[in-house]
Parts: structure tokens; C-alpha cells; sequence
């Protein structure tokens, strides 16, 4: 599962709608001075988004994509750049993480500060700078950039949180990183998706990409979606394969989240 070297840290799809794609945890690659730190079972990149780039492909033509292609054991490009903890008091992991998703250590040698600090540079802050650029582009040509930030994660994780989650997990960091109609247009077609289950601004409220992204007074709206890996996969355990019936009847349902988003942008404008 770990990449070679010579890969590009962010990959940019341009489009020419009001949309934006975030895709901050599909990448596997690791460098390989950096694969050789981790351990056994940092080695099996057990906490990607697992083929959610290929969930979304071709959902909404005009969308805007910004793709990490870094693994988040390099660094975390949805954590803030200083390291502070999204989620006080919660167990979580850091901008560059110690632990996988179930509390255990993942490196044979963990990275000191001045490693962090160079991945920060070479990883973090390129995949942001794109990010930045197209929110801006974007806004320019609409008068409005909706960021939508697409994650997934196995859906029980009892090191993170208890039981199962829903299916839907919809962040706006409380309300603060969109218009409310944002939130209410995809909470609207995810309450009509028959045999599926929702929740906003429940236990992911928005990483740091949607609380820094999301700035409706200037344009720019930012939320995040978390599916439950359940919902698209065989199964969330290795090799974590892609369950083609699955991700058919989840598919249309995203494209409608992401329609209803582009068709709402024009009102926005302020």
C-alpha cells in the first residue's frame, strides 16, 4: 500500500462551477525515508479514505477537485498547521499522527519537531495553497465558492466514539463555515435517501479544512461530509475493497447533494 517516490503532493481538477471538491485524506503515497519509520502496522495505512476520490468521480460535472495524494501518517492536511486539537478533550490524532484510529503506535521511530515542521512545508502547506487558490478562482468567476470536503471513515471506531455512526455525518463547525441553506439543502437530500441515516454537527463537526475554509460573509462556504465506510465498501478491514452495488445506489444521492449545492450558489451571492 505505500506509493513510491516522485509523486506530486496535490493534484488539481479545474472546473468551471461553483463547487469545490476537498480531498484531503485519499492519498497513500509515503515517501519511502518515511515508510521505513513506520511500523507493522502503520505500513497497512488502515486510516485512509479509502477509494472515496473514485466515489465521487464524475458526480458533478464542473466541480473543481483538490486531491492530496500524501498519506495523513505524513501529515494531516485536514489538522491545523500549529497542531492544536480540533476536538478538546476527545481522543482524536494530531497533524502528524502517533497513533491509528484504535490508539495504537504506528511508527518504529516517530518524527521529531523539526521533521514535523518539514512535512508541514512540503506536504501541508502546498495542498492548502492549491485549496486556497481554487476557493478563490472560483469565488472570482461565481461570487460564491462552496466548499464541499468529502472524507469517510470506518463507522465504529470505539477509540474515537461510541456505538456505530450514521451514515451521513454533515460538519459545518456548528453553523459557523456556511449559510444555513447550505447545511439545509444536503441535510434535506440526505433525510429523503430511503435506508440511510444522518446527523449534522454531530461527532465530526468539520476538520480544520471546513472551520478554515468557511467564510460565508466573504463568499466562501465550506462543509464537510464523513461516510461511514460502510456504506461503500466490502468491508472496513484490509484490503478495504470498494463494493461496486454499494457505492451505485450512494453515488446518486451525492451527485444530488452536490446538484442541490451548485444550484443554490447564485443565491448566495451577497
Amino acid at each position: 500500500m505505500i506509493a513510491g517516490g516522485g509523486v506530486p503532493p496535490v493534484v488539481v481538477a479545474r472546473g468551471v462551477g461553483p463547487v469545490v471538491l476537498g480531498l484531503p485524506h485519499t492519498g497513500t503515497h509515503v515517501p519511502p525515508d518515511i515508510a521505513r519509520r513506520l511500523n507493522a502496522r502503520g505500513k497497512l495505512l488502515a486510516d485512509t479514505d479509502w477509494h472515496v476520490d473514485r466515489l465521487y468521480e464524475g458526480l458533478l460535472p464542473g466541480a473543481t477537485s483538490v486531491r492530496a495524494t500524501f498519506h495523513r501518517y505524513v501529515v494531516d492536511a485536514n489538522r491545523p498547521p500549529d497542531g492544536n486539537s480540533l476536538y478538546p478533550g476527545q481522543n482524536t490524532t494530531g497533524l502528524v499522527p502517533l497513533t491509528d484510529f484504535d490508539g495504537l503506535p504506528i511508527w518504529d521511530m516517530p518524527p521529531h519537531t523539526a521533521e514535523i515542521d518539514a512535512r508541514r512545508a512540503e506536504f501541508h502547506a502546498p495542498y492548502h495553497a492549491a485549496l486556497a487558490a481554487e476557493m478563490a478562482r472560483v469565488r472570482a468567476m461565481h461570487g460564491v465558492a462552496i466548499l464541499f470536503d468529502c472524507h469517510s471513515i470506518r463507522s465504529r471506531v470505539p477509540f474515537l466514539f461510541d456505538g456505530e455512526l450514521p451514515d451521513f455525518n454533515i460538519g459545518t463547525a456548528d453553523g459557523a463555515a456556511c449559510d444555513a441553506r447550505v447545511a439545509a439543502a444536503v441535510q434535506s437530500v440526505a433525510a429523503r435517501a430511503p435506508g440511510y441515516a444522518h446527523v449534522v454537527n454531530g461527532r465530526f463537526k468539520g476538520g480544520w479544512t471546513t472551520r478554515h475554509y468557511g467564510r460565508p460573509a466573504q463568499g466562501w462556504h465550506a462543509i464537510q461530509m464523513e461516510l461511514a465506510q460502510s456504506t461503500y465498501l466490502d468491508a472496513e478491514r484490509p484490503p478495504f475493497a470498494y463494493a461496486p452495488a454499494l457505492a451505485d445506489r450512494l453515488r446518486p444521492i451525492l451527485a444530488e447533494m452536490l446538484r442541490a449545492l451548485a444550484e443554490l450558489a447564485p443565491d448566495l451571492k451577497g
